[in-house]
């Protein structure tokens, strides 16, 4: 159970305390019935009229001085949405923090971070692998102009320099599931802010803030969204740096779609259900994995999560040519189970010798575990695994990420 303040929009204003898979159901609508409405609308327009010039400069004004939201009727689709901005009000209240700010992709979202880091002069950025393949690119190359320090957990502190704007770790990681102490890195980082990854986690799992995490890093286009048909990122934060991050989007131009976000918001409502279930699916696969001959090691975090990585003693690339039920594709965190091999696709244009440190070998692949029955699951695992060899299960199989 967790405290929250409740919004406006003629609803009752009186402290209440919800769970989160109330707060999942009921974020972002709460002025729903005030307005005589049972669905969130999407409200498609780019542009809104104004006959008062005159105020809307003022707003402008304001929206370019500190990133806050407008206040009065929209202005321009750019600025923002009404309903992604219900999305935002959710998630943000999943996550306990004032505010969120979401994108038109993960990608996007963490970009936006590094600009408005880079434009206070704090270029650098202490990091920890693994990360997304993706977001290690775009670090490592410097694409937008940052320098990156590669450190363990422990290094985090010794890493730091007078222009580190920026502590960015994933936990669990993609694709080997390790877990940080996210508290013991929060307290290394000082008041250099601690971005958190928890796409594979999700609220429902942990909450980064609650353990000193400042930003609070989505690719909302996984388990948030739920059903592999939106494409997102969102970022939690505190309403200061949420202004900067929207006025990095209304400059660049890394906006979120109406649809999409009416379809996240839509997803979170299921998002405690979908999450646990999925959970327990990938806790018993992991499980049979661990004492199969077949699988050399199984990766699981102690948090839990439907996301299961392992390494096999045979060809990976055979097991995915194999699987017949479960999708091999990229991505994560829908309803149906997706496999993929990160060397090849989601960690291929992380430089091998970094990527084999980090733990991401040429022998392991990563499991997406959706909401099937679990029989039906582990019947096509076992058959793209192909013959059991005379190889003993070992006890020791079962990692902890």
């Amino acid at each position: 159970m967790f405290t929250l303040s409740a919004m406006d929009h003629g609803m009752d204003t009186r402290r209440t305390t919800r769970a989160l898979a109330t707060e999942a159901v009921h974020a972002g609508r709460d002025d729903l019935a005030g307005l005589g409405l049972h669905a969130p609308p999407i409200d498609l327009s780019t542009t809104y009229p104004s006959y008062d010039s005159r105020a809307e400069a003022a707003r402008i004004d304001a929206f370019a001085t500190t990133g806050a939201e407008p206040d009065g009727p929209p202005v321009y689709g750019r600025l923002g949405n009404p309903t992604v901005a219900r999305f935002e009000t959710a998630l943000a209240r999943l996550e306990g923090t004032e505010s969120a700010v979401a994108f038109a992709s993960g990608m996007a979202a963490l970009s936006a971070v590094l600009l408005v880091r880079g434009s206070m002069g704090l270029r650098h950025v202490v990091a920890v692998r693994p990360l997304y393949g993706c977001s290690d690119h775009l670090l490592t190359a410097g694409l937008l102009g940052s320098e990156v320090t590669w450190t363990d957990p422990a290094g985090v502190a010794d890493a730091l320099r007078p222009d580190t704007g920026l502590v960015l770790v994933e936990s669990p990681a993609n694709p080997t599931l390790a877990e940080i102490d996210l508290r013991a890195v929060a307290h290394a980082c000082g008041s250099v802010p601690l971005l958190v990854d928890n796409t594979f986690a999700t609220p429902v799992l942990q909450r980064p803030v609650e353990q000193g995490a400042r930003l609070v890093l989505h690719s909302a286009t996984k388990y948030l969204g739920g059903h592999g048909d939106v494409l997102a990122g969102v970022v939690a934060c505190d309403e200061e740096f949420a202004g900067r991050l929207r006025q990095v989007r209304f400059a660049t131009g890394g906006v979120l779609h109406p649809l999409a976000g009416y379809l996240l918001l839509r997803g979170l409502s299921t998002l405690p259900v979908r999450v646990r279930a999925a959970s327990a699916n990938a806790a018993e696969l992991a499980a049979r994995l661990a004492a199969d001959p077949r699988v050399a090691k199984v990766h699981y975090p102690r948090i839990g999560g439907a996301m299961v990585a392992f390494e096999v003693h045979g060809d990976p690339h055979a097991v995915i040519a194999g699987v017949r039920l479960i999708t091999p594709a990229v991505s994560l965190g829908s309803v149906d189970s997706l496999i993929q091999h990160p060397a090849s696709i989601s960690h291929r244009i992380v430089d091998a010798d970094d990527r084999r440190g980090a733990g991401v070998s040429d022998r392991l692949l990563r499991l997406s575990v959706g909401l099937e029955d679990v029989e039906d699951l582990w019947s096509d695992l076992d058959q793209a695994l192909g013959a059991r060899s005379a190889r003993p299960a070992r006890p020791e199989a079962m990692a902890q990420g």
